[in-house]
């Protein structure tokens, strides 16, 4: 190889190290001055979801509707969840019941409030689910989770404040 071809090759990689890399560059900001700010939805808005009293009977008939409707589906589903053991268990200590009813058995009773207790866990998950998708309904308009974060000394806590126009 001659000197030339190694000095040429010599220069383009020296130019092409001394180039920066992509990763180097300072992180761009977007400019403030364009951003638009969002307003914070207006509680009495039916455009974002159920009004609350319609979330609130929609869950009182159906557990786990009112929440669908307000896309908070793991509620939902842990609303329906229930509504299915306590179901089931309700079938389940009848028909126990039923037949120690017909055997004249003194555990009966016992069965009874079972079916009883089961049957006001089965009440309370309806009107527990429409009271917490009412008050999710009133709440969706709100901004996200706080944001702790650790700082020398301690933590801050971020609590993110909707701005009012």
């Amino acid at each position: 190889m001659s000197a030339s071809t190694c000095g040429i090759a010599l220069v383009g990689v020296w130019l092409f190290a001394a180039s920066p890399c992509r990763a180097q560059d300072p992180p761009t900001r977007p400019d403030t001055a364009q951003l638009v700010p969002v307003p914070m939805q207006d509680p009495s808005d039916t455009t974002g979801g159920p009004r609350p009293m319609e979330a609130f009977l929609k869950s009182l008939a159906v557990p786990g509707w009112g929440q669908a409707e307000l896309d908070r589906h793991l509620t939902g589903a842990l609303f329906v969840a229930f509504e299915g053991i306590a179901m089931a268990m309700t079938i389940k200590a009848n028909q126990q019941m039923s037949y120690l009813e017909s055997i004249d058995s003194p555990a009966a009773e016992g069965k009874r409030q079972e079916r009883e207790d089961w049957l006001v866990l089965w009440i309370f998950n309806h009107v527990f689910s429409g009271l917490e998708a009412f008050v999710s309904a009133h709440l969706r308009g709100f901004p996200d989770d706080l944001s702790v974060r650790a700082i020398p000394g301690g933590l801050s806590i971020e609590i993110p404040w909707p701005r009012l126009p």
